[in-house]
């Protein structure tokens, strides 16, 4: 569980680098698909992953509003934040959690039953999405985007 969420902070780091070249404008703009551009997208995923891991701790899940954030380095501060407890809780991960239950009382009164081990992959993969619609934008802006090769990353070091 752990590599998948080193690798997703790793790639993550790496477009807040890309960005670092696109004017503000850009990262601000409007695009189709996702939550509407590249900097609330980057805000998007922190917010979820750190949401996610506190739902499933019985922690408060208080929303920050994007308007807040309109700078890559707010966005970077606000993950700056989040990160220490995200990663706390991700490396205490073990087996035994796996298959605990976490129960969602949805809005409508329907609750859904869920294994930690789901929400947490959901959590991962939801990044990656996420990662693939930058990838998209950032060759409509005529950049090359953020490789998502889990090769070469140094994730996991070989006998």
């Amino acid at each position: 569980m752990e590599t998948f969420f080193r690798y997703n902070w790793m790639v993550r780091e790496q477009w807040y680098a890309w960005c670092e070249d696109v004017p503000l404008e850009e990262l601000l703009r409007p695009r189709t698909g996702g939550v509407g551009n590249i900097l609330q997208t980057l805000f998007h995923i922190i917010d979820v992953e750190w949401s996610w891991l506190q739902l499933l701790q019985g922690k408060p899940d208080d929303a920050e509003d994007f308007a807040n954030y309109q700078s890559l380095e707010a966005v970077r501060q606000f993950d700056r934040k989040l990160r220490p407890e995200v990663e706390t809780f991700v490396n205490a991960w073990d087996t035994s959690m796996e298959k605990r239950a976490y129960i969602d009382h949805r809005l409508d009164g329907d609750i859904v039953i869920n294994s930690w081990g789901e929400v947490m992959r959901h959590v991962i993969a939801h990044e990656i999405h996420h990662m693939g619609q930058l990838s998209v934008w950032a060759r409509e802006l005529g950049k090359q985007p953020v490789s998502a090769n889990v090769i070469g990353k140094g994730l996991i070091i070989p006998e």
